[in-house]
C-alpha cells in the first residue's frame, strides 16, 4: 500500500499482532499519531518540515489500521497509549508526541504514565474528554454504529463523515486521502476492528490522567471542528490546565492537514523551547 510517506513500513510487535510505522530523519525523536479510523499519511505535511528543522519523525498508525495487523483484542485510548509507548522505547525515546483527535488522549496517558519518555504532546483536534451526551444518545449511540460501520457500506459511511469533520479549508490532497481510508477499511478484518473500537471508544481514563501530565503541552484547535459543542469553551478548559492553545479560524478536526501552515510554524516553535542542543530537555519531576 502506498501511505505516501517515502520511508519503508516498519512494524511494531504487540502481544496481539504488529502496529505499522516509519522513521525519518535524525535527531530528537517526534512521534505523529493519527486519529481513529484514520491513517499515518494525514500527517505528510508536517515529516519534511520536522526533518527539516533536524527531528527524527516517526508517523505510526493505530492498530488495526495502514499496513499493520487486525484481529487485536483490545482497542481504545489505554491500547494505543501500551503501544505509543512501546514504539518510544522501540525507538530509544524520550519523545514528543504531535497526536490528533483520540491519538491526543492516548499520549496524555502515556505522558502521565511513563513521564520519562515524553518531552512534550503536541494536540492537533485533540480529544481529551467524552462530549456531553444526553441519555438518549448514549443508549442510541452504540446502535447507531454498530448499523452505520457494517458491511458492505460501513467504509464508504465513513469515509463521508470523515470528508464532513474537514470543515473550513481543506487540503488538497483530501480526495486522495479519503480514497485510501475507505480503500484500508475494505481490507478484511479492518472494519470489523474499527467498529469496535468506535463502540469502546471512552475518554474518561484520559481525562482522569491530565492533572498527572508534567510535560508541557501545546493543543491547535479548529474553530470549526465539528466534534466540540464548543470549540471556545474547549480552548478555554485546555488552558486550565496549563496548556498553550492557539485556535484556528478555517479549520476542522485535522489541523496538520487543513492547515499546515499555522500548525508547523506554531508547532517549529513549541518544539524549540523543549530542546536542548541535540536532546530534549524534560520536565522535572
Amino acid at each position: 500500500m502506498d501511505m505516501h510517506v517515502s520511508e519503508a513500513v516498519r512494524f511494531l510487535d504487540r502481544p496481539d499482532g504488529r502496529v505499522s510505522y516509519t522513521v525519518q530523519g535524525t535527531g530528537p525523536l517526534v512521534v505523529l499519531v493519527p486519529g481513529m479510523g484514520d491513517l499515518r499519511a494525514v500527517n505528510r505535511e508536517l515529516i519534511a518540515p520536522l526533518n527539516d528543522a533536524g527531528y527524527r519523525v516517526a508517523a505510526t498508525d493505530l492498530r488495526g489500521m495502514g499496513d499493520g495487523d487486525t484481529g487485536f483484542a483490545e482497542f481504545g485510548d489505554e491500547a494505543t497509549a501500551g503501544d505509543l509507548t512501546a514504539l518510544i522505547r522501540e525507538l530509544g525515546g524520550p519523545a514528543v508526541l504531535v497526536a490528533n483527535s483520540m491519538g491526543a488522549a492516548a499520549s496524555a496517558i502515556v505522558a502521565a504514565d511513563a513521564p520519562d519518555l515524553v518531552a512534550g504532546v503536541i494536540g492537533v483536534g485533540p480529544i481529551l474528554r467524552n462530549p456531553p451526551q444526553s441519555r438518549l444518545m448514549h443508549a442510541l449511540a452504540p446502535l447507531l454504529f454498530r448499523a452505520a460501520l457494517a458491511r458492505p457500506w460501513g467504509a464508504r459511511f465513513w469515509g463521508g463523515f470523515y470528508r464532513s469533520l474537514n470543515r473550513g479549508t481543506t487540503a488538497p490532497w483530501l480526495d486522495e486521502h479519503v480514497a485510501a481510508i475507505v480503500a484500508n477499511l475494505r481490507e478484511p478484518g479492518r472494519l470489523r476492528d474499527f467498529r469496535r473500537l468506535a463502540l469502546t471508544l471512552d475518554h474518561d481514563p484520559a481525562e482522569r490522567r491530565l492533572p498527572e501530565v508534567r510535560a508541557p503541552m501545546l493543543h491547535l484547535l479548529g474553530t470549526l471542528d465539528p466534534d466540540y459543542p464548543d470549540p471556545a469553551a474547549e480552548a478555554t478548559w485546555l488552558r486550565s490546565l496549563g496548556a498553550e492553545v492557539h485556535e484556528l479560524d478555517e479549520t476542522g478536526h485535522y489541523p496538520q492537514a487543513q492547515r499546515p501552515d499555522r500548525v508547523v510554524p506554531i508547532a517549529l516553535g513549541f518544539l524549540r523551547r523543549l530542546r536542548t542542543g541535540d536532546e530534549w530537555r524534560m520536565p522535572r519531576a
